[in-house]
């Protein structure tokens, strides 16, 4: 992992992480939380360089992950924090969730630029050797890949519900 270049070990990262967004007001998190016996909880958290971290990490996984398995993984993001916040550390779930993650992210590497800008970070762009998006591939143009007329049929398809749903409205009104 690097930094503006410099490798660093994952302590040296943080610190360095850290340094940079507390000098632009990043990772700052006031939140009212639902603790696990029901009553409400406030807590002002700061972690900029872990906010930098998820960001950039996050960014990877837009490029790597295919369109099921990241929406699957957001999903066991929010049980793996409940089973953490909760204390479940040792449970057989989290573990199975864990075999979840570590497959999942056998391929999310790469490089990412990031600006840091008064509390913000903004993405600069980001490559990685397996990314899935290649600008050749998502023409609508005419091309080897895609064949325009398949849209016709997954038109036809996504929009029966719609389609039945208009016909009865109007079936109602007579």
């Amino acid at each position: 992992m690097a930094v503006d270049g410099q490798k660093l070990g994952a302590v040296e990262l943080l610190e360095k992480l850290n340094e940079l967004g507390a000098a632009n007001g990043i990772g700052i998190a006031d939140i009212t939380e639902n603790r696990l016996v029901g009553m409400k909880s406030r807590g002002v958290y700061e972690t900029p360089g872990g906010a930098i971290l998820y960001y950039a990490h996050r960014e990877l996984e837009y490029l790597t992950l295919d369109r099921a398995t990241m929406h699957y993984k957001e999903q066991v993001a929010v049980r793996y924090a409940e089973l953490v916040y909760d204390g479940m550390w040792f449970s057989p779930l989290r573990e199975a969730l864990d075999a979840f993650v570590t497959s999942t992210q056998q391929t999310v590497t790469g490089l990412v630029r990031l600006k840091l800008y008064k509390g913000n970070i903004m993405s600069a762009g980001a490559k990685s050797p397996y990314s899935l998006y290649h600008e050749g591939f998502v023409t609508f143009g005419r091309d080897e890949v895609y064949n325009q007329k398949d849209a016709e049929g997954f038109i036809n398809l996504f929009g029966l519900p719609l389609k039945i749903r208009a016909l009865m409205q109007q079936k109602e009104k007579k």
